[in-house]
């Protein structure tokens, strides 16, 4: 396999039939994908000419930004002289909660046959662009076709979805100074468990099949500053497999000063700007033109992380029995106290105080903190706000919430008993719900984060 380190141009000169810039052409195409769903997409290309051009299907990556996500890429590879297909990614069986790889590598192919069929369109140099979760894709829909004449990726995840994803939110902590309790609660409880309840579609896919049965020509890129596909350990597991099936048309590049989808960054990688470098898409042009020569790849097996299963006491069951049996005893002090009122029953129980504190800091820690944890895996700890002694500030607000119900726990606990015999037999019921509840919010706590450093 060839690898290589360089910039954006690369050794390859442009393509001798690059279009001028700007004089690019674009059409407006629908199409039918897997299972008879109809796709939108556009055709970007150079101005006609009698000439046949390279062509190829672009791959969104994960998530439906739509086929305007990658306009600007689209245009750039049409003024290098490479048409290009762009469209909107499926809503039908592909959403937060469902997708499926094969159906998405249907709808590719799809479109790969509406670019054959143009009369500008060289078919011996017709293939696949693919992107991040695109990646998982291209690999499936060259298997099947032979159409497909070469496959160019970019940020390409060589392991499981779920181990780059927890990777991924590590380093966003990291660069952000996020450290300790919240790093491990999102990475592993909060991580472990959207799994286990089927919130994390295609979680444990194994892309290294698929590579194993690519013949085609393979062009994998990936950014100097890629901070989200776990470059180094992908461009390993996707040579190994391409390696063992006996492909040794691959081309590895890292591009330097470029991050994740190889567009420029403001912030060392960690950014999501859609600016371009000047000369994008001129070594990949130039690249399908010449196509790289046969050479030899690494044989040495990748060591790859797992993400470990919920243990015991982390199950999903046990995990709701005790959130509920919190919300019972912390949400219903107070809810009993209202009834008591609206009774006319006004007499102040001896063990107010401390149980009210216990009651407030318990309910508000329970309710937050899941809420919190959901929607920081949700932004993909993009969105972070000041950080305080390594903790953001939400979160440090929910710790000293979770400080305060464990000591307001043990206060009541005491003070109940030094004044059981004052306590009713209605109020040690309350009472003693509370403080099981209490009782039970410690080893939660504990096992979430909320109690460690």
């Amino acid at each position: 396999m060839t690898l290589l380190a360089l910039g954006a141009g690369g050794p390859y000169a442009t393509s001798a039939a690059a279009a001028p810039a700007g004089d690019v052409d674009a059409t407006v195409v629908s199409f039918e994908g897997d299972d008879g769903v109809v796709l939108h997409g556009t055709v970007v290309a150079p101005a006609a000419s009698a000439v046949r051009r390279p062509a190829m299907v672009m791959l969104q990556g994960a998530g439906n930004r739509g086929q305007q996500a990658l306009r600007a890429d689209a245009e750039a590879f049409a003024r290098q002289g490479v048409v290009v297909l762009l469209y909107d990614k499926r809503t039908d069986g592909y959403s937060l909660l469902q997708r499926d790889y094969s159906v998405l590598a249907g709808d590719a192919l799809a479109g790969l046959r509406l670019l054959g069929a143009r009369p500008d369109v060289d078919p011996a140099r017709l293939g696949l662009w693919a992107a991040s979760e695109g990646a998982f894709v291209a690999p499936l829909a060259a298997n099947r076709s032979a159409d497909v004449k070469f496959v160019i990726t970019v940020g390409a995840v060589g392991v499981a979805p779920a181990v780059q994803t927890r990777w991924q939110w590590g380093e966003y902590l990291r660069h952000r100074g996020v450290s300790g309790s919240l790093a491990y609660a999102m990475r592993e409880p909060s991580f472990q468990t959207i799994i286990a309840a089927g919130l994390f579609p295609e979680a444990g896919f194994d892309p290294a099949p698929a590579w194993r049965g690519v013949r085609q020509p393979v062009l994998a890129e990936w950014g100097e500053l890629d901070f989200d596909a776990m470059p180094e350990l992908s461009s390993q597991t996707i040579q190994r497999a391409l390696s063992s099936g006996g492909n040794t048309h691959v081309t590895v590049r890292r591009v330097p000063g470029v991050r994740h989808t190889l567009h420029l960054t403001a912030n060392g990688g960690f950014d999501h700007l859609d600016a371009l470098p000047a000369d994008y898409g001129r070594y990949e042009a130039a690249w399908i033109d010449r196509m790289p020569e046969t050479t030899t790849g690494a044989d040495q097996e990748p060591d790859v992380p797992t993400v470990a299963p919920l243990p015991w006491y982390g199950t999903t069951w046990l995990q709701a029995a005790g959130f509920a049996l919190l919300l019972v005893g912390f949400a219903g002090y107070p809810l009993t106290a209202v009834v008591r009122r609206v009774r006319g029953r006004r007499g102040a129980p001896p063990v107010r105080r401390p149980a009210r504190w216990l009651a407030a800091a318990g309910l508000a820690t329970a309710l937050a903190a899941p809420a919190y944890l959901f929607f920081m895996m949700a932004t993909a700890a993009n969105v972070i706000g000041p950080v305080i002694l390594g903790r953001t500030l939400p979160w440090l607000v929910l710790q000293l919430l979770a400080v305060g119900a464990v000591a307001a726990t043990a206060t009541t606990l005491v003070s109940w008993r030094r004044r059981r015999t004052e306590v009713a037999i209605a109020e040690r019921v309350r009472l003693g719900l509370l403080v099981t509840a209490g009782l039970t919010f410690v080893p939660m706590a504990v096992y979430w984060g909320l109690l460690l450093p």
